[in-house]
């Protein structure tokens, strides 16, 4: 290529800058505020959760109070930001029960002897069909509203839908050419779904991982929206839209931020698992 037909550095520039995922690089820097919110709350906020000035009582955000007072003249920056790790750890503890419990019942599903692989198939698809709402509200009217509960109660209503991917992928490594291969070679059927199965059957579930953080604490927060999540005066996020929808006719910023920033925290985790679930596919294909 020659000097003239080269394209202008500030072209070359521009279209390097366009080709950049800027949108991960906002949702991973967005990860890294939330997670240090969560370890160290005070390293971002000056006040505690708990501290009481009534005469600031529902007061709009402001320079002094970024997001707003609530009823109790309590800063809503400071308890959005304290109320990030509970919200996290029910996301992050809500999701690891989804998808340990999806690669159980999506491994037995695909693996186990053909009789037991059917009644594992049909659990699953009865769970599929029963709506995850509904579910977690029994497992809630059960043992009753708490942190642990709502943990449980999301995971094992989102682990239908990914035990059957689980199962979708491990048929489809079983059938694969290097399971063949493996299999004329002699190997053991125990090495094979060790070594050969399992790995490469397992690798989305990195993506699914990140995907179901945001969903889980999308659906934790609405249980407690419900009055069936954590209790007041928890600064969990569901749990200050609970205690905002009273005053939601004079004072919306205590529904309305913490809703954005629940609607932020998902479409970051989004954003990664989408990112991760194409590099992973860009890898198999490679």
């Amino acid at each position: 290529m020659t000097a003239l037909s080269a394209p202008p550095r500030a072209q070359r520039v521009a279209a390097s800058l366009g080709r950049r995922p800027w949108g991960l690089y906002i949702a991973i820097a967005f990860g890294v505020l939330l997670a240090v919110a969560a370890i160290a709350p005070q390293a971002l906020t000056v006040h505690a959760p708990t501290d009481i000035d009534y005469s600031a009582a529902l007061q709009p955000p402001s320079w002094e109070h970024w997001f707003g007072t609530d009823e109790s003249g309590r800063d809503l920056y400071t308890r959005v930001v304290w109320g990030a790790r509970e919200s996290l750890l029910i996301g992050l503890g809500a999701a690891a029960v989804g998808v340990s419990t999806a690669l159980v019942l999506g491994s037995l599903a695909a693996l186990a002897i053909k009789p037991a692989a059917v009644v594992v198939d049909r659990f699953v698809e009865v769970m599929f069909a029963f709506p995850a709402l509904l579910l977690a509200l029994l497992l809630i009217a059960i043992a009753g509203p708490s942190a642990t509960t709502e943990i449980f109660a999301v995971g094992l209503g989102t682990a239908p839908g990914y035990a059957r991917m689980v199962r979708g992928q491990i048929l489809a490594a079983k059938n694969s050419g290097y399971v063949e291969a493996a299999t004329a070679l002699g190997h053991s059927r125990g090495r094979i779904v060790r070594a050969h199965i399992l790995p490469n059957a397992l690798r989305p579930l990195v993506a699914v991982f990140a995907l179901s953080i945001g969903q889980s604490i999308v659906w934790a927060s609405s249980l407690s929206f419900l009055g069936l999540g954590v209790a007041p005066p928890s600064s969990e996020w569901g749990a200050l839209l609970d205690a905002g929808r009273a005053y939601i006719t004079q004072a919306w910023w205590l529904v309305v931020i913490p809703g954005l920033v629940i609607v932020a925290v998902a479409l970051a985790a989004t954003t990664i698992g989408r990112h991760l679930q194409t590099s992973l596919e860009k890898g198999e294909r490679s």
